[in-house]
């Protein structure tokens, strides 16, 4: 089953990271790596060709309260975006009594190979499962997205299926694969 969930009020830190609500004060570092080619179409995307597309689409998401900011601390830039979205119709179906959200992110090329990202994910699902008391979450990246599988690895997902993605503002279909996390499977070893 799928489930609302606000997260325009979450706060978390880690490490390296802090994780917060998405601001119009961030355009300038969301059009920053938005814009680089290669970073949006791995999720899908087509990297971002003007200040103003990333406006709209940064209005968007503070309007859909389901993505939290990505802000490495060293240089307190917003370095990408990481959301909880609805799950598929295949996740709802294999566990209609869950309640469930899907996680979604995106980092900054310059930031790519550092870890960041499993650190943001294992933190947001501890938040998930310790506070927002959810069942379960999914993922899933494209066939070809070699840096998003490791990351759903290290945090811990498992195999759920193989399915496809129609990327319409590509113009482009993927293969994708989805994997599951279940609250009763997952392990917190409280690093982050």
């Amino acid at each position: 089953m799928d489930t609302s969930v606000d997260i325009s009020a979450i706060h978390i830190i880690t490490r390296r990271l802090v994780l917060r609500p998405i601001a119009m004060d961030d355009l300038a570092d969301v059009y920053a790596y938005a814009s680089v080619p290669g970073v949006g179409e791995m999720a899908g995307w087509k990297h971002h060709e003007s200040m103003e597309e990333t406006e709209a689409i940064l209005q968007s998401m503070i309007a859909q309260k389901e993505a939290l900011a990505v802000v490495y601390k060293a240089d307190q830039k917003m370095i990408g975006t990481l959301g909880l979205h609805p799950v598929g119709e295949e996740e709802t179906e294999a566990y209609p009594q869950y309640r469930m959200r899907e996680i979604g992110y995106v980092l900054s090329k310059a930031y790519w190979g550092q870890g960041l990202m499993p650190e943001a994910v294992r933190a947001v699902i501890r938040y998930c499962f310790d506070t927002l008391k959810l069942d379960g979450l999914s993922c899933c990246h494209f066939l070809e997205n070699s840096q998003s599988r490791r990351v759903i690895e290290k945090c811990g997902f498992r195999y759920f299926t193989q399915g496809k993605f129609v990327a319409k503002r590509l113009n482009k279909t993927f293969d994708d694969i989805h994997y599951i996390l279940l609250r009763e499977e997952w392990t917190d070893n409280g690093t982050d």
